[in-house]
């Protein structure tokens, strides 16, 4: 009787191979559910980066867009640019109101430093030779004014400009007079010349972000329309 026991429990147990057999699976369901668990990670964070960047590229183009809007009237600095756009540089004068002030005026630049593109603005003012000084010392980035972060990993920050009385868009451009056409080859017809006014009209703004193929880009009106 003893014995058909002690058979009994034998045969209720487990042999050291079984028990290995078991550990080796669960080992490699472990491990196929870590990968698993890993890739989602990692496509969440990829997923969260790239809602990062579009938000952070909306915010910019929306910041843009709000200042083309208030864009300085250019009749009213004659002799001055109101916005020049080159290299990854933008460079405008917009209104700036204040319910308690007469309308004033501020310098805005946005500049890619460090893969970063950021935005600063100057102090508002009303006296032309203030205004013409912030302009020069922000075309030489002196004013040392606080910047703003935009977009992080921008790897481009382009323009192209369209004038009025023109027929297509050049690369960069301000609004003083042209004095080349759309292929950048100077023209010497004085009435050609006459026919070109220095009023801008549109602003493009290309952005390239690191790691997204292609560029996004937006067009922009130019003062109140």
């Amino acid at each position: 009787m003893l014995f058909k026991s002690r058979r009994t429990v034998r045969q209720l147990g487990f042999t050291l191979i079984e028990l290995l057999v078991a550990i080796s699976i669960l080992g490699i369901v472990a491990v196929l559910g870590w990968r698993g668990l890993d890739a989602i990670v990692r496509a969440r964070e990829t997923l969260n980066e790239e809602m990062l960047q579009t938000r952070g590229v909306q915010l910019a183009f929306a910041q843009i867009e709000n200042d083309c809007a208030h864009l300085m009237d250019p009749t009213m600095l004659s002799g001055q640019s109101v916005l020049t756009a080159a290299g990854s540089k933008l460079m405008l004068i917009r209104s700036f109101f204040d319910e308690t002030q007469p309308v004033l005026f501020q310098v805005v630049v946005y500049n890619v430093i460090d893969g970063v593109l950021a935005r600063r603005e100057l102090t508002p003012t009303r006296e032309r030779s203030v205004l013409l000084a912030e302009w020069q010392s922000a075309a030489q980035d002196t004013d040392g004014t606080p910047v703003i972060p935009l977009q992080k990993s921008t790897k481009a920050f382009t323009f192209r400009t369209w004038k009025q009385g023109e027929t297509g868009w050049r690369m960069n451009g301000d609004d003083t007079l042209n004095t080349s056409d759309t292929s950048g080859q100077a023209v010497n017809n004085p009435t050609a010349l006459s026919q070109k006014t220095p009023t801008l009209a549109g602003l493009e703004v290309s952005m390239q972000i690191q790691g997204r193929e292609g560029s996004m880009t937006k067009i922009f009106l130019l003062g109140a329309n």
